[in-house]
């Protein structure tokens, strides 16, 4: 993404519980494809959650990322 640096997450069955948390763990124990963004805070200021055979949006998630600044 333009050689922007951020955290991922990657958390599926048996663990799961972040993506149970955020309600994005799927029946057969994987995640939806889902970005959060998280300001300094801890407050949800952007949520995508997608099919994941589709491309996240990258212009959306900037936007909200250029307003956390």
């Amino acid at each position: 993404m333009g050689g922007l640096s951020y955290p991922l997450l990657s958390d599926t069955w048996p663990y799961g519980y972040v993506c149970v948390q955020y309600g994005v763990l799927r029946g057969e124990g994987r995640a939806e494809r889902a970005i959060f963004v998280v300001d300094q805070q801890g407050i949800l200021r952007y949520i995508d959650i997608h099919d994941i055979a589709e491309q996240p949006p990258t212009d959306k998630i900037m936007e909200a990322l250029d307003k956390l600044r």
